[in-house]
């Protein structure tokens, strides 16, 4: 056999492994399948979009949440980031923002990220926003089960925790934070289904 030949072959069963293992996975289940356990259908997330020069990109009715799938127009919460190599992802809501920043390994730093303002609706800054974490599934209506409230201004989250009666919330509780302190534990409060266990 040649050193050509040896090389297409180890191609071929990598492949085949790969395939494999991916048929495997989809057989262990996920949501909706009768399965017990969450962590079957947590996923490492990459970016969906390419060429990016800088950010941020306009959301359209076609694009779908690089977390959860859903159209990331149909509700309030755009949210996306930048990579410094081009590729972009979009979110539909703030918690898959939050759990694409803890679960992806991308190829490339983060050049740039936003979100939508919980008061104004205006796209922002996510790596200053201010990210509210409330817990309370049952006093939120939020689509996917809870999500955080950002705000551009730490004086409007403050302003949102004084009138959230579904909580005893402080904000010298570490209840605002900003995007850098996401880590799996918080992102967990709002996508836990969507992430793998420690």
């Amino acid at each position: 056999m040649s050193e050509r030949d040896g090389l297409e072959r180890r191609r071929l069963l990598g492949a085949l492994g790969v395939g494999a293992t991916a048929a495997i996975a989809g057989c262990l289940g996920g949501e909706g399948d009768g399965s017990d356990g969450d962590d079957e259908q947590a996923q490492v997330y990459e970016p969906s979009i390419e060429g990016v020069e800088e950010g941020p990109v306009e959301f359209t009715d076609s694009q779908r949440c690089d977390v959860c799938g859903m159209p990331v127009t149909k509700y309030f919460g755009n949210s996306q980031l930048v990579h410094e190599n081009g590729q972009a992802a979009v979110f539909d809501l703030p918690g898959c923002l939050f759990a694409y920043k803890v679960s992806s390994r991308p190829d490339s730093p983060i050049q740039g990220a936003w979100t939508t303002d919980y008061a104004t609706d205006e796209l922002i800054d996510a790596t200053t926003a201010n990210f509210v974490l409330i817990t309370d599934k049952e006093a939120a209506d939020d689509p996917m089960g809870i999500d955080p409230r950002p705000y551009a201004h730490r004086s409007d989250a403050v302003m949102f925790l004084e009138n959230w009666e579904a909580e005893e919330l402080s904000p010298e509780e570490d209840i605002i934070v900003g995007l850098e302190e996401v880590d799996m534990e918080i992102a967990k409060i709002y996508r836990e289904s969507r992430l793998p266990d420690e």
